[in-house]
């Protein structure tokens, strides 16, 4: 399995001088916790998680909608509060080998990168995700036992 198989494909994305608002807005609008930062030239510069937000806001958890209230979260931009050069993984890396990435540099999610285009996002849900399906295959296909009863030695 690659990681490919797994990702996020076409990631929703942000600009630097977007606000920590606009982040939040549309982390909560897609459903996710980490966007990819896009430059002017389109290409990737940064990421910017939940956290990093709930972190430029001062808030040890960020209530459900309460950030919508912190005047703070229209004035501080992504660019100030993103990760600049982030670790990424290419579409056919084993997806094994982004597991034991994002487990040594504890980050909990990698943009997937084809030469200098941003094609996916793999978070640590996607791979929890392909545990769960992959077991579940597993338990649900036959198991074909050897037959050792007619061996001959």
């Amino acid at each position: 399995m690659n990681v490919a198989d797994i990702m996020t494909a076409n990631p929703v994305t942000i600009t630097k001088g977007s606000s920590v608002y606009a982040a939040l807005d549309l982390m909560a609008h897609v459903g996710c916790h980490h966007l990819p930062v896009i430059g002017s030239e389109g290409h990737l510069i940064g990421i910017i998680s939940a956290n990093d937000c709930r972190r430029a806001l001062d808030w040890p958890i960020l209530w459900h909608d309460h950030w919508r209230e912190d005047k703070r979260a229209r004035e501080i931009t992504v660019g100030s509060m993103m990760t600049t050069a982030p670790i990424v993984i290419e579409p056919d890396a084993p997806a094994h080998e982004a597991a034991r990435l994002m487990l040594s540099q504890d980050i909990r999610c990698l943009p997937v990168m084809r030469g200098e285009t941003l094609v996916g996002i793999l978070t640590t849900s996607d791979i929890l995700m392909a545990f769960i399906n992959m077991s579940k295959r597993e338990a649900d296909s036959p198991r074909v036992l050897a037959d050792t009863t007619n061996s001959t030695r």
